[in-house]
């Protein structure tokens, strides 16, 4: 790690970004000398002179002055970690924070899980370049990843706020920090960067960038056009991860202003490993054989479709009984197409007056697409294609996985005639014994973010705003596979784009409409002492419907049709209040205490949010009496920052945080197991407010470096998250905390124990440890992650066992001069270096017994070549 930075951090990308200094944990691992160390760390025109060769001194994480715990990491060390990497997965080694998933790189959005300080990837804040990108949520309705926002190459840093974001961020989810993202800015003369990464799995990642330098009169001009094409097989299955992606940036700075366009266009494709679901008896049970079949992987069969159909398949499409929810379907995938772009204009009023401006523009198509055994999904499709199915007893109705199967207590029709039944929808399906199951989605979203900031005397004032409009639909649907024309059902085509649905089973449609404000004023009380108070508005006017109701009895937890309405939430007051104080030259102190708000989520294709409840009356009672999450952040730490003789120095920072939690929402899902943990025919959800939730917490870190020789980084992190109240599982509408806390892990008379139960999915203990040694030409880097036992379930009857995954990287620089290059260098990438198995992502829906996790991947290697002209 590298030295704590006492530097200045102006967002000039960030159009409602305080003009304070901004104060965080820094460490790195290889890092600049003094001088170019205290460099604003975000200067947009420093960067853009800079050359690729300064790789070298680059830093790998940067702490300046700010009330907040925010940590940042460059764009050399997220290179670092692999090439192409997400920003996401990027800041797996911040402290406090969890990042996995299934595949290196963490690009597959379907297992890719975060929690930072407790809260969930779906209670953050995320932003590129300011702009917001929704709540990450993998059915998401309102953004984006930033892996889809931005090249990986062409990140210039990631900022992550552990406990409270900036008051400007623009989110309507940021209960527990936020993540920024930032582009990096045109160079100044022309230059060519290109880099090719091959490995493990027949990986191949090309990325390309042209800038073209200053140009125009006075050099007030400079853009740069870049491509990325990524391909990989999945590490247990014959599918091909991958895709297109394109930036351009132009920036135009001139005595008027700063101009900045900003274009990203994506397209990919990212076939899906499926969750091993896992059941955990009661104490005193037993496990059926059944739940006891727990595969490590459940890789999909494409493109076999014969043995599939044939051998795996029953002659009506049904899977095998031995391996109950953890059969494994033909395949599945998730296909996104995203078009974002922005207009930044950034002038001075006057000398101590500031104003900045951002239009932005999102539109997003995508799929989520799985196909499996009809017998699976006969409980929905039997609804809409058996003429017969209203006139038939509820009791002869086929049940999952058993089509053509009439029930034991069906004695109304004969098995003949189930036989008969199940071999026309068999036929009505293609004859292939599949059906197709796809979520379609549509976002279209622009909005306005504008902020001013004056200087008066020792005072810094900010007043911003941001609105956004967001029209989004989502369909669930179901296709044919036809047994005559295979080629038609792969991972790599839409089905809408080949075939008519045999039905769309509901079609939900939300307007939203966002506002925030904010206010702050920044105090420079004493040469030491800086204050900082402020608040911000959250608004939120959101309306869903459903065009397309779902038939009765197709969608399990329904009483008459999805619910619709609107639901508007306005919180005028969410304030904020911290300082810093520079106890000498190397100690400082800061604390922070502020407000936030999550808004409901309307996303109209699952749980989550009050339009996917059970029933209109659940919706109406969050409609006119439920209160969104909201959460109070105490936090406050100590840095410092010592240099000793011989060019060796210490760097460290502790912070402790407490956060008050209120209205914890849960949605429990009324169809569990199977996919990821809900079954494939889906179903609504019950939405629960459980209470509260108290954390408590530190982060402890130190970086110690000699010289440029070798530094050692080390962050380690304690999260006690505790539910204060047991919750009904029988509860409608709203209330669902019952305020008591009868213990144990079994439910009793529908009271489920989750009084003083450790939030699931996170961890208690995480530590992060980075050594980096340079040796002339050579540089290798070692990176370990420790992430502690977590529970599994809401009662914490269940868990996955702790797990210490290591990479290493060792990298060669053409020495200057040897080539008309400004950079040449080659590195090897291995990931889990010791091939570890394990559980990554957990996925939690149940109060008790049974969870799904995914597997860990195995080692991989990934060699590139880069170059810089």
């Amino acid at each position: 790690m590298e030295t704590l930075l006492h530097c200045s951090i102006t967002k000039g990308v960030s159009v409602i970004k305080t003009t304070i200094s901004t104060l965080a944990l820094v460490s790195a691992l290889f890092a600049a000398d003094m001088a170019h160390a205290a460099a604003p760390a975000n200067d947009a025109k420093s960067a853009s002179t800079q050359s690729p060769e300064v790789e070298d001194s680059a830093i790998i994480m940067v702490t300046a002055k700010s009330t907040r715990s925010s940590t940042s990491i460059p764009q050399s060390e997220i290179q670092k970690i692999l090439p192409g990497i997400s920003p996401l997965k990027a800041i797996q080694t911040l402290p406090g924070v969890l990042y996995i998933t299934a595949d290196p790189w963490g690009y597959n959005e379907q297992n890719a899980q975060i929690f930072i300080h407790g809260f969930a990837g779906n209670q953050l804040g995320y932003t590129m370049d300011g702009l917001p990108l929704g709540d990450q949520s993998y059915g998401n309705y309102n953004g984006l990843s930033p892996q889809r926002a931005v090249i990986s190459e062409n990140v210039s840093r990631v900022i992550v706020s552990t406990g409270a974001g900036d008051l400007a961020t623009p989110s309507n989810s940021n209960l527990g920090g936020t993540v920024e993202t930032f582009s990096s800015a045109p160079l100044e003369r022309f230059g060519i960067q290109a880099a090719q990464t091959v490995g493990s799995y027949n990986t191949s990642r090309t990325f390309v960038r042209v800038d073209s330098g200053k140009f125009g009169p006075n050099g007030a001009n400079a853009l740069y056009l870049s491509g990325a094409r990524q391909r990989a097989r999945a590490w247990d299955f014959n599918g091909i991860q991958g895709g297109y992606q394109a930036n351009a940036k132009f920036v135009h700075d001139a005595k008027i202003g700063k101009l900045t366009l900003y274009f990203d266009y994506n397209d990919f494709i990212q076939p899906n490993e499926d969750a091993t679901s896992f059941f955990k008896p009661s104490a005193g049970g037993m496990a059926t054989a059944v739940q006891l079949y727990t595969p490590y992987t459940k890789p999909f069969f494409y493109p076999d479709f014969t043995t599939y159909r044939t051998s795996y398949l029953s002659a009506l499409g049904n899977s095998p009984v031995a391996e109950g929810g953890n059969y494994r379907n033909y395949y599945s995938d998730a296909q996104r197409t995203d078009y974002l772009g922005y207009a930044r204009f950034e002038t001075q009023l006057s000398n101590k007056i500031n104003w900045s401006t951002t239009a932005y523009y999102h539109h997003n198509d995508g799929a989520g697409v799985v196909a499996g055994p009809l017998g699976q999904s006969i409980t929905t499709a039997q609804a809409y294609l058996d003429p017969n199915y209203t006139s038939i007893p509820s009791n002869c109705r086929f049940t999952s996985n058993k089509n053509g199967e009439l029930p034991t207590a069906c004695t109304a029709l004969t098995a003949a005639q189930g036989t008969s039944a199940g071999a026309a929808l068999l036929a009505a399906t293609g004859g292939s014994g599949l059906i197709t199951r796809t979520t379609e989605y549509r976002i279209d979203r622009g909005g306005l973010i504008t902020a001013f900031q004056a200087e008066l005397g020792s005072h810094k004032f900010e007043l911003g705003g941001w609105f956004e409009h967001n029209s989004t639909t989502q369909w669930r649907r179901w296709y044919a596979v036809d047994v005559a024309n295979p080629s038609k059902s792969t991972p790599y085509i839409r089905p809408l784009s080949v075939a008519a649905p045999l039905f769309t089973q509901y079609q939900g449609e939300a307007s939203i409409n966002q506002l925030q404000l904010h206010v702050q004023d920044t105090w420079q009380a004493t040469d030491r002492l800086l204050v900082q108070a402020g608040f911000k508005t959250s608004a939120q006017w959101a309306d869903g419907r459903f065009p397309v109701q779902p038939k009765l009895g197709s969608l399990s937890g329904l009483t008459g049709g999805l619910p619709q309405g609107k639901i508007n939430t306005q919180r005028w007051f969410l304030p904020a209040v911290g300082a810093t104080y520079d106890v000498n030259s190397n100690e400082q102190v800061y604390f922070n205490v502020q407000k936030n708000l999550r808004q409901y989520q309307a996303y109209l294709a699952g749980g989550g949010g009050p339009w996917f409840t059970g029933s209109q009356a659940a919706f109406n009672a969050f409609a006119t009496d439920g209160q969104p999450e909201s959460s109070w952040t105490y936090e406050g730490g100590v840095r410092t920052k010592r240099t000793f003789g011989n060019d060796v120095s210490l760097q460290a920072q502790v912070n402790y945080y407490h956060v008050d939690f209120s209205n914890r929402l849960l949605a429990i899902s009324t169809n569990p197991g199977g996919i990821a943990g809900g079954a494939i025919t889906g179903g609504t959800s019950i939405l629960v407010n459980v209470g509260d939730v108290k954390t408590d917490g530190v982060d402890a870190a130190f970086t110690l470096r000699f010289g440029r020789t070798f530094s050692l980084y080390n962050a380690l992190s304690y999260n006690l998250s505790k539910y204060q109240s047991d919750y009904t599982s029988t509860a409608s509408g709203i209330g669902a905390a019952t305020g008591t806390c009868i213990g144990g892990f079994l439910v009793t008379g529908g009271v489920v124990p989750t009084c003083g139960k450790q939030l699931p999915g996170t961890p208690k203990w995480m530590n992060k440890t980075v050594a980096t040694l340079n040796v002339g030409p050579l540089e290798a880097q070692l990176i370990g992650d420790y992430v502690g036992s977590r529970f599994a379930t809401f009662s914490n009857d269940a868990s996955v066992k702790s797990n210490f995954l290591t990479s290493f990287r060792i990298a060669a620089k053409v020495p200057e001069n040897v080539l008309p290059l400004y950079k040449a260098e080659i590195a090897l990438n291995v990931t889990n270096l010791t091939d570890k198995q394990g559980k990554s992502t957990i996925s939690i829906g149940s109060a008790t017994n049974s969870y799904s996790a995914y597997p860990v991947a195995p080692r991989q290697w990934f060699l590139t070549l880069s170059a810089a002209y």
